[in-house]
């Protein structure tokens, strides 16, 4: 199916023409909307709004590759959304839905996502419209060499220049592939291997990258939940230790979220869709084994441990005190914003809620954890990923052994005034030097609660802002409007 028909269909059979037609579901203009309305409160001059606010570059370009017997055409796109910072920074993917206009939206958020963040690179966002899942490894092979060899040959991809990591449909095989193809293509360079990120660890990843944006919204609802006081503002109560949480999506990051809390926080898992359906169990679904089935056939469908749901955007429907989307945009709208019944959304994928459905949930009192903060841990490791290819050095590798030796001392110390022996177990565990997962996850944390903190007070101190969502926005365009005028572009 070629993009303007499966984008039309999409539209029809997920939204319905009705809702279509009397609600704006473009992304790029959600999150103009979204920036006018936070930068209405600030105090940055006209003309810098307009310039951090406007998309600098984006490339299109049309490409043949040989599948089979014939030659098919490709369309693609990068999009550079700021070079306030560089390299450009932002994920490729890989649907039959991709556009131009969600491309540049999507720069747009990784822009302001770095800012929150403090992650110092510029928005960027890329695509090919086709699924992947229709053609082979070598053929999928092919296009993305294909894709990064027309980026190399326009500027849009270089370890100091813009800088990909995988997105919806790709992962870390893609990621190694443009790397290599980088590699061939510009011969000589120490440098090559940050071209990219998310790539295998064997080829210069790094550990904690794949799971690193369910990790981040893990420590997101976590930092809410300390903040007893503004949970209580939306009838949330208490730890999360047993909070119902549904989930729709179970990729890599709706996988990783359902994992860690329900194994870490004690979260009950009650519910989880896809694009072909889902299931849900109010005692809660076994994570495990609900990867298992998928693994075995494919999707959710028919797994024995939980009710069916029928629908792509059933699971949004159930009722639970977190929900959590992880899937594509616009999914939560004006056709069943109503029928949502949670007191906390928090917004693992880009954009999962449109303007008029986010206006419904904060009149209603629901607590959304906007997207350009908790879907931030992926971009966060990637930037920890990007500093260790231009160092060439592992994290860890030169501390751990010195790090063990001071515990080993501190725990001997312990024994000899206390003339008591410290079990074995309790030991080892104690003078275990961090490894380099250790490292990544320790500065993802403080990442995320230093950057929600941010959000909170920022808030606090302007009640104009409203919500999180507009908090955040307000954060962002402030340093990147501070960093324009650092630079000397607007004095």
């Amino acid at each position: 199916m070629r993009c303007a028909e499966a984008q039309k269909t999409m539209q029809n059979q997920n939204r319905g023409k009705t809702v279509a037609a009397r609600e704006d579901l473009n992304l790029w203009t959600i999150v103009a909307r979204q920036f006018d309305k936070a930068a209405a409160t600030l105090d940055v001059p006209k003309g810098l709004l307009e310039q951090i606010k406007a998309c600098n570059a984006v490339y299109y370009v049309q490409f043949p590759v040989k599948i089979g017997e014939r030659y098919e055409i490709f369309q693609a796109w990068r999009a550079e959304h700021s070079q306030h910072r560089k390299p450009t920074k932002g994920g490729i993917r890989y649907s039959d839905f991709v556009t131009q206009d969600e491309v540049m939206a999507l720069a747009a958020l990784m822009t302001y996502k770095c800012a929150i963040v403090d992650v110092p690179f510029g928005g960027s966002k890329g695509g090919i419209c086709f699924n992947p899942k229709n053609y082979t490894r070598e053929q999928v092979e092919r296009i993305t060499r294909r894709y990064a060899a027309e980026l190399v040959r326009k500027n849009f991809l270089g370890p100091g220049v813009n800088v990909p990591a995988p997105d919806l449909g790709t992962g870390e095989q893609e990621m190694a592939w443009i790397a290599d193809t980088y590699d061939q293509l510009t011969p000589g360079q120490v440098d090559s291997l940050a071209c990219v990120t998310g790539k295998p660890v064997t080829q210069g990843g790094i550990r904690g990258r794949k799971e690193a944006t369910g990790r981040g919204v893990q420590y997101g609802i976590r930092e809410a939940f300390k903040h007893k006081e503004d949970l209580k503002k939306f009838g949330l109560a208490g730890g999360l230790e047993g909070k119902r949480v549904a989930i729709q999506g179970f990729g890599n990051v709706g996988y990783h979220v359902a994992r860690f809390l329900s194994e870490d926080d004690g979260c009950r898992i009650i519910a989880i869709g896809d694009v072909n359906g889902g299931v849900t169990n109010p005692d809660g679904l076994n994570i495990a084994a609900l990867a298992e089935h998928r693994a075995k056939t494919g999707g959710l469908v028919g797994f024995s441990g939980g009710a069916e749901l029928k629908g792509p955007r059933d699971v949004l429907e159930v009722e639970c005190d977190i929900l959590v989307p992880a899937a594509l945009e616009n999914q939560i709208a004006l056709d069943n914003v109503d029928r949502v019944k949670t007191r906390m959304i928090a917004e693992a994928a880009n954009g999962p809620t449109t303007l008029a459905a986010d206006e419904k949930l904060n009149q209603r009192g629901v607590m959304v954890i906007p997207d350009i903060y908790l879907n931030a841990g992926g971009v966060t490791v990637s930037y920890f990923e990007w500093t260790k290819n231009l160092s060439h050095i592992r994290y860890g590798r030169m501390e751990k052994r010195l790090d063990e030796m001071h515990r080993e001392k501190l725990v001997a110390t312990i024994e000899q005034v206390t003339k008591m022996k410290v079990p074995d177990r309790l030991r080892r565990e104690l003078i275990q030097g961090a490894e380099e997962v250790d490292l990544v996850n320790s500065g993802l944390e403080g990442t995320m609660q230093n950057a929600y903190r941010e959000i909170r007070e920022t808030l606090l101190a302007d009640p104009r802002l409203g919500d999180l969502r507009t908090a955040a926005f307000a954060v962002a365009i402030k340093k990147v409007a501070r960093s324009y005028a650092e630079l000397g572009v607007f004095p």
